[in-house]
């Protein structure tokens, strides 16, 4: 999408991640996540912004129910504006790996996410990478954690990237990712999922050879502001050579890691982005609705698909995995 606009007047765009939007007719469900994002998503369409951007994890287990994306796409589809989405790993799956770890009863690998399910996404949401140019802001979205797989779609993320210093410049470039690209700092060491003190580290975030890679890309092309979710808490923000690094809260679904962080923000809610003349406004807009867990049933974390018991849905009939 491009703009050709010139006119100095203000306007707004949004960022939110995680909204993780389930049903009743799975093996589990949350209403609370649901009931969260709706009343986010009233929030967001009295705000009149040109478009929001959606940093992935639109569902609760889009990788394996299909109609999720359907769901999903229903659900944005209402807002008065545009959607630009990237994937989250409940949408497609988790980053690759070889090896499982030992701190939880999953088997990374059969999470590993496929070029078909990223592929599926694309179909019902647009490209997982993407950039574009408008009133003269550069907007970049990319599934970083395709990195290091091997698949076609990593391929992609690559060529874009480097691309990008040749196309035409902006005087704001905006990026959003789904994974942290780091924990603490972009040089901390390669984390190894077998070791169960360092397991947490290695699923919240990239690889140190496609992070350190990422940066330098990133840094290349003048990234100024780099909104990142899948943890679903918030820190203040972080600046990173002339990249101001926003980790965000979720706009539905709980916290995770909160209790390492005395400054971690566990609150529900949206960025609200000021484009002004001076430059970009950003501003935390807490959910309007902040209710505690309700009517839950169903296991947590990423249970096998023959682990799951589709009884218990309290709306038939129940789903399929597809």
């Amino acid at each position: 999408m491009t703009h050709t606009q010139t006119a100095n007047s203000d306007w707004t765009f949004l960022h939110a991640c995680d909204s993780h939007l389930g049903t009743p007719r799975s093996y589990r469900f949350r209403p609370a996540i649901n009931k969260r994002w709706s009343a986010i998503k009233e929030q967001m369409a009295s705000l009149n912004p040109e478009f929001l951007l959606h940093g992935g994890d639109l569902t609760r287990d889009g990788d394996t129910h299909e109609i999720e994306y359907q769901l999903a796409r229903e659900d944005l589809d209402t807002l008065p504006f545009p959607t630009f989405a990237i994937p989250g790993n409940m949408d497609v799956g988790n980053k690759h790996t070889s090896v499982s770890g030992t701190t939880r009863n999953w088997n990374d690998v059969e999470l590993n996410m496929t070029s078909e399910r990223l592929g599926l996404f694309a179909s019902w949401f647009g490209p997982i990478h993407w950039t574009f140019l408008y009133r003269n802001v550069r907007f970049t979205g990319f599934f970083a954690s395709v990195a290091g797989s091997g698949l076609k779609q990593e391929c992609r993320l690559w060529q874009m990237l480097e691309n990008i210093p040749n196309l035409p410049p902006a005087k704001h470039h905006v990026a959003v990712m789904h994974y942290w690209p780091f924990m603490e700092q972009p040089d901390e060491p390669e984390w190894d999922i077998t070791n169960p003190d360092e397991y947490d580290n290695w699923y919240f975030s990239l690889d140190r050879e496609p992070r350190l890679r990422l940066m330098e890309l990133l840094k290349a092309a003048s990234v100024e502001v780099l909104f990142c979710g899948h943890v679903h808490t918030g820190r203040p923000q972080q600046e990173i050579d002339g990249l101001k690094l926003y980790r965000s809260r979720s706009a539905g679904n709980s916290q995770q890691l909160a209790e390492r962080w005395h400054d971690a923000d566990t609150r529900y809610g949206f960025h609200k982005c000021d484009v002004t003349e001076s430059g970009i406004e950003i501003t935390f807009v807490p959910g309007n609705d902040q209710c505690d867990e309700f009517g839950t049933f169903g296991p947590w974390g990423h249970p096998a698909v023959e682990e799951r018991d589709y009884s218990v849905a309290e709306e038939q009939p129940p789903l399929t995995p597809s």
